[in-house]
């Protein structure tokens, strides 16, 4: 079969892969207590991953199943599996005074380490403390709102290790330093969420009756940190991706006995993780394996059955009417606000290379024109904030919130209360600044 033929896969090939984001989208939403058992998630993926088997084999190109899930789906799963064990070993504990400078400093921490532990793991490492911080006040649904805004979104554009669609950015030749280029608009957008969010937390503590204000004083716990050995293994796993690849290693290339020296290095830190670090300290976080699974069952499905709309995109790219970083940005961050960031990132890196060929002299990263990278890049992590559903810890922190019995807007509260009115209207202009 040549490679035209490849290329020209039928667009209802995708439609496992469209059910298959619309049982993530809607499954929490109509079949809660079906959906939240992972041997679920798990079968649902299988049983949409087999029509496209069939579909590859048939087209006689089972290898491009083979390479999505050795090349992308391993590497990906052992990221976040390692950096998920390693920040589950860190607790952070404590009550400070509830004061709106206080809130803002925690916020501005977790859009710094964001890009460094994950959102996800910087959120689960801060949520608790923030909770706790703000337990005797009323007024604290705004300041989860903006947690979930910058330390579970908006705070991990600058490294592959900031959010999932960064990583498969990085695993397609994105190198780890370009992601700092993307420093000005990470620091445009975290910046102004802070401000107003300072804003915000001070008109409400102005709101907070004199009674609540005192017990706040009366309850101040100093922070105390515990499993600060993991900082270790969490710069062992920023070395890993930084350096363990081809561009410092030129002989992994050629030798597949070296193609996954990255993954087996952050094995290992996960690995002396659980080893050294005592089982108490996992308990006070509520570790469990249940959220690692739900993501590696939910993303094995997602990227065997996204292989047909990635070879769709990259072969009918110009028929999209797509050209400019900006229009990117927007198309990207659409999808990403009610589909998974992550594959809706590598749909569009796909569909910019359709495209490559015709922005002559323009300069390439991961293949394709870099301002067009930028704009998947933006649109993926800062839209992912718009809903619950965009990024996977926005529910994680939602849920922790809840059990804290903090009343959070529902679905559609959340995005006609804050995402609409606060964040949309700072992505707009992000754009009108930075993207063109």
């Amino acid at each position: 079969m040549n490679e035209q033929e490849i290329l020209n896969i039928p667009l209802w090939a995708s439609v496992p892969f469209m059910i298959m984001l619309l049982t993530i989208a809607l499954g929490p939403l109509f079949f809660g207590d079906w959906w939240e058992k992972n041997k679920n998630k798990l079968t649902v993926s299988l049983l949409l991953s087999i029509p496209v088997i069939i579909i590859m084999f048939i087209l006689g190109e089972p290898n491009k199943i083979v390479h999505q899930v050795v090349s992308d789906y391993i590497p990906f799963i052992i990221l976040l599996g390692s950096l998920f064990v390693i920040t589950g070993g860190i607790h952070l504990q404590g009550d400070l005074l509830a004061k709106p400078h206080v809130n803002t400093i925690f916020l501005a921490i977790g859009a710094v380490l964001a890009s460094f532990i994950g959102t996800t793991g910087a959120a689960m490492l801060l949520i608790r403390p923030v909770i706790n911080t703000n337990s005797q006040r009323k007024f604290k649904v705004h300041t989860i709102l903006f947690f979930i805004a910058i330390v579970a979104n908006a705070g991990g554009v600058l490294t592959p290790l900031g959010d999932p669609p960064l990583f498969l950015l990085y695993l397609r030749e994105a190198p780890f330093i370009w992601f700092f280029h993307l420093l000005p608009e990470w620091a445009f957008v975290n910046c102004l969420l802070l401000i107003i969010y300072f804003i915000v937390d001070t008109y409400y503590y102005k709101k907070e009756s004199v009674k609540v204000l005192l017990k706040d004083q009366a309850e101040i716990k100093p922070l105390k940190l515990k499993g600060s050995i993991n900082f270790i293994f969490l710069i062992g796993i920023v070395l890993s991706v930084a350096f363990l690849n081809e561009q410092y290693i030129p002989a992994i290339k050629t030798n597949h006995y070296l193609g996954y020296i990255r993954e087996i290095s952050m094995l290992i830190c996960a690995g002396l993780s659980l080893i050294v670090t005592p089982k108490t300290i996992r308990t006070s976080n509520n570790f469990t394996w249940t959220p690692i699974l739900e993501v590696a069952f939910l993303f094995i499905g997602i990227f065997i059955t996204m292989v047909p709309a990635l070879l769709y995109l990259e072969a009918n790219a110009e028929s999209f009417g797509l050209h400019t970083s900006a229009q990117f940005y927007y198309v990207s961050g659409a999808l990403s606000s009610f589909l998974d960031n992550a594959p809706t990132a590598v749909a569009f890196h796909n569909l910019a290379l359709g495209m490559s060929a015709h922005f002559e002299g323009a300069t390439l990263v991961a293949k394709i024109p870099e301002e067009l990278l930028k704009g998947i890049s933006l649109g993926a992590v800062f839209f992912g904030a718009m809903t619950y559903i965009g990024n996977g810890p926005n529910f994680m922190v939602k849920a922790i919130a809840e059990e804290n019995k903090i009343n959070m807007p529902s679905f559609f509260g959340y995005m006609f209360k804050f995402s609409l009115i606060v964040l949309l209207p700072i992505y707009i202009l992000t754009q009108l600044i930075f993207l063109h």
